[in-house]
């Protein structure tokens, strides 16, 4: 990313794959920015940190609101419960049209097949539109995604009330 002139603006702290991500983009020249709910401000999540900016957001909804406002494109690594809420209210605020930004899954050994198997099944059901099933960006190769994220622009049709 940082060879690429992207900047990552993430949850922040030291901990667990975003924080080697954090690691790899600072060592590279790259820019970092974390935002972390005041509740996570603590010295056991910010060992290790090398974020060139820190915000403290007051919870959650404001966590999640600056991250989005300051990302270009979003993309999950395999993570947790965290991850899953991220990306699924970022993939439904791109659905009902509250933002145009793309959106991918890297999916290092299969980990996010399940998911998209999930999306794959609530289209063959019916629930969800095939063109919101193709906007979601799901590649193994991280070149290939980062590739993927600066050519594609998916236009959805207008939510319906």
């Amino acid at each position: 990313m940082a060879g690429r002139g992207i900047a990552l603006v993430y949850g922040g702290g030291g901990l667990g794959i975003m924080g080697m991500l954090a690691r790899s983009i600072h060592a590279a020249g790259g820019h970092v920015t974390g935002i972390l709910p005041k509740a996570m401000d603590v010295p056991s999540v910010r060992k290790d940190s090398v974020e060139d900016e820190v915000m403290i957001a007051e919870g959650m909804h404001e966590r999640k609101k600056a991250m989005y406002d300051r990302a270009d494109a979003f993309i999950a690594l395999p993570g947790g419960i965290g991850t899953l809420d991220e990306i699924c209210e970022i993939y439904t605020w791109r659905q009902l049209g509250y933002h145009s930004k793309n959106i991918a899954l890297l999916n290092t050994c299969g980990y996010w097949d399940p998911f998209a198997g999930m999306i794959a099944r609530g289209t063959e059901e019916g629930f969800i539109s095939e063109e919101v099933r193709d906007i979601l960006i799901i590649e193994e190769d991280p070149e290939r995604l980062l590739d993927r994220l600066e050519s594609e622009r998916a236009v959805l049709p207008e939510k319906l009330g």
